[in-house]
């Protein structure tokens, strides 16, 4: 299971990580659409949510196998005005593997697997803290974290869930000095 949940997770990544998250803020306004509280839902709506109004979205281009991505798919939703970007990917578990809606080791090598990917990857990635949780029978793993992207320190909370043959990870990413607007976003995420 391990090499499964880490090989997934790098696939996930590797479909958004070319994006340069935060600077496509401000590039993807000519293939944006305006996402007036649109609901974001993943491993086939069992993680859920809606944005408050405000943010934009792009379809993160397909995964290819050339990349090692096959498979991977996502969306990137943009609030100009905050400087907020959440991102919402999906891929299939390599290998045909399955895995429970809270499925512990699962969800334990995935993580550590994002914790390795982020330190390689963020030379100031500080891991902040990291939380178990269960939302309408799912398991999701949350990390908090600070890290330099686009240009200045960000605060950033990950989402990891898996389901059957698919696992997701949502990517809530904000200036680090609006800890409040933040906050309030992950409030709504979370449905609390």
């Amino acid at each position: 299971m391990s090499s499964f949940a880490r090989k997934a997770l790098v696939l996930v990544f590797a479909a958004v990580a070319g994006l340069g998250a935060l600077n496509a803020v401000a590039a993807s306004k000519s293939t944006a659409r305006q996402a007036s509280g649109e609901k974001v839902a993943v491993l086939d709506g069992k993680l859920a949510f809606t944005l408050p109004k405000g943010f934009s979205a792009s379809v993160l281009p397909a995964g290819s196998e050339a990349n090692g991505t096959e498979g991977a798919s996502g969306t990137l939703y943009s609030n100009a005005t905050t400087r907020t970007v959440v991102i919402a990917a999906q891929n299939t578990i390599p290998q045909g593997a399955k895995v429970q809606d809270n499925d512990a080791a699962f969800l334990d090598d995935a993580v550590s697997g994002f914790l390795a990917q982020q330190a390689a990857a963020l030379p100031d990635f500080s891991k902040q803290s990291e939380k178990n949780m269960t939302l309408k029978g799912l398991g999701v793993r949350q990390i908090d974290s600070t890290a330099t992207m686009g240009g200045g320190l960000t605060l950033n909370s990950t989402l990891i869930a898996g389901s059957g043959t698919r696992m997701a990870v949502i990517q809530i990413i904000s200036r680090a000095t609006d800890k409040a607007g933040h906050a309030a976003l992950m409030k709504q995420i979370l449905g609390q």
